[in-house]
This record gives C-alpha cells, structure tokens and sequence, in this order.
C-alpha cells in the first residue's frame, strides 16, 4: 500500500486568549503532543527568534497580556510574519470564554486579573476582552472553553493539532444540544430534529444515541436513510476539496432538541463512516461530556481519494 506524501510545511500556533480561558492547560497540550513551546514571550523577541534556522519541528507560542509588548496589532502583525516563512503554516489559536464563566473562574481561584489588581476582576475580564475583540476576528482556530473542563481543552487541542502523519486533514464531528445553542466554530452543521424522537418513547428515554434500541428506533423513520446516503454522497465529494483548499481541520456539528439521542446517532453514523473511508475522525458529544477517536481504516491521499 502506497503512503501519502507529509506535508512538508510545519504548524507554528500563535496561542493567545482571556486571561482564565485555560491558555496554561492548551500550551501543556501542545508540549505534549509534540510542539516546541515557549509561554508569554516578548513579542520584540519574535524576529530574532525566528530568523535563525528553519524549525525543525512543530512550535506554539503563548501570548498574552502579562507582555509589556502585547496588543491586538502587535499579534496580528506577528501572524503576518510567520505567515511569510517558508515552511511554515501559521495558525492563530484564541481560546474563547464566556465573561460570566470567566469571573466565576477568577473568584474560585481567588486570583488578581493581570489588568486590574483590584479584588473584583470584572473591570479587568471586560477590558481585556474588549482588547482582543479584533484579535479574536482573525483567529484562524478558536475553541470555546466555557463549557470545557480542563481535560476536555486538552483533548480538543490535541484533537486539533496533534501530527497525524499522512492524515491529509482532522475531522471533528459533535453533537449538539439546539437549547445549548450551535457551538462556536463549526464548519457544517446539520439538524436532525426532523427525525422520530426517542425522547418521548418510555423505555428509551433514559438512554442515549449509542445505544442499540435507540438507532434502530431512529432508523425506522423513512427520512432516515436518505439523508444519511445523500449526506455521505456530500461529505465524499466535499472533503476532497476542502484538503486541496489547504484546510487542515473540519468541525461538523449535529443538533436535536436535546443532544442526546438523534444527534448523538448521527455523530457516531457518520464518524464510522467516515473512518470506514480512511479520514481520522474526532468525536465530541457536548452534552453527554463525552469524546472518541476513531482511526483511519484505509490510507488517504493528499486529495483525499483512497490509495490502492
């Protein structure tokens, strides 16, 4: 079996974020999956940092407000210098948070805001986020931490970046509950509302979308089954072209009513699919706080067509 070509441009993540929305624990991440990392450099230092030899590996640099040298045009411009390295692909990482979550973690912790040193850290967290507004708009990534404990932020980030060698693109599916709310970042979303709902059916209730009776439940609808097979139709022409478009990374999101057991299916159908298919497949159920990895079964080209 052939193998695909790796690419041979390396990711340099600029990591950048309010000050709580879990920076120190994504840096860790991406230590830990491989990356040079370097926490709250000077900005100044950038240049000389990388004017030296082409990186050898990947790298991640955390940025934040504790720098005499950070604001919103120093970072953007930092992007646009590493956007001009050859052998380089730059991404922009903004961990997202909520205020209200935000002040709730500062109070538990009993922490100073690095802008405003006063007890209460609201004037702090409102500026601060005010501050990184335009920075937040160029993010070519952004996870929203707000509903994320520290060791799903870890997942996700790992989910998202970790070398996946001849993987010419990441997929995320999630699931999702629409009285949640869409989640931030999602390329396709797609509503399973339409479908039969388990939910009001007794002896299914309690259960969720990765249970047997649950998908055979669903199955039976006569929608069913023809927008599973145009949806796989969809994904096998599209995903092709978003890897020749340079995309490395996908998020597909599922919603019903409660994401628990329509969106549920669907995420876990179309995952296996996919891996079925050869794409290496990340899966996050928001509401059920769950989260899997299914491997490749079959090699990829960099065009996304299966090798033979």
């Amino acid at each position: 079996m052939l193998c695909a070509e790796p690419s041979d441009k390396l990711p340099l993540v600029l990591l950048t974020g309010p000050s709580g929305a879990g920076r120190s624990t994504a840096i860790k991440a991406l230590e830990d999956s491989g990356f040079e990392t370097i926490d709250n450099l000077p900005l100044g230092l950038l240049p000389r940092l990388l004017s030296g030899q082409p990186l050898k590996r990947p790298m991640a640099l955390s940025l934040d407000v504790r720098n005499r040298d950070f604001s919103p045009a120093a970072i953007l411009d930092a992007l646009k210098l590493v956007d001009e390295l050859p052998n380089v692909r730059p991404e922009l990482l903004y961990l997202d948070c909520r205020a209200e979550v935000l002040r709730r973690r500062f109070n538990e912790t009993r922490r100073s805001h690095p802008l405003d040193r006063q007890e209460d850290p609201n004037a702090g967290i409102e500026a601060e986020l005010s501050l990184l507004q335009e920075v937040r708009g160029s993010a070519t990534v952004l996870i929203d931490t707000s509903e994320l404990t520290p060791h799903e932020l870890r997942h996700a980030v790992q989910s998202r970046f970790a070398q996946q060698g001849d993987q010419p693109i990441g997929l995320t599916l999630q699931s999702f509950s629409y009285k949640r709310g869409i989640p931030q970042g999602a390329d396709l979303v797609f509503d399973c509302r339409f479908l039969h709902n388990p939910h009001w059916q007794s002896e299914l209730r309690a259960m969720d979308g990765g249970d047997a009776p649950v998908g055979d439940f669903i199955s039976t609808d006569t929608g069913y089954a023809p927008f599973v097979s145009n949806l796989q139709e969809m994904l096998k022409h599209a995903l092709p072209g978003y890897v020749r478009e340079g995309r490395s990374h996908l998020h597909i999101a599922f919603g019903c009513t409660g994401g628990k057991h329509r969106s549920v299916f669907l995420t876990e159908t179309i995952a296996e699919s996919l891996a079925n298919r050869g794409w290496r497949v990340s899966i996050r159920h928001r509401e059920l706080n769950r989260y899997a990895v299914l491997s490749p079964r079959t090699q990829i080209a960099e065009d996304g067509e299966e090798i033979a």
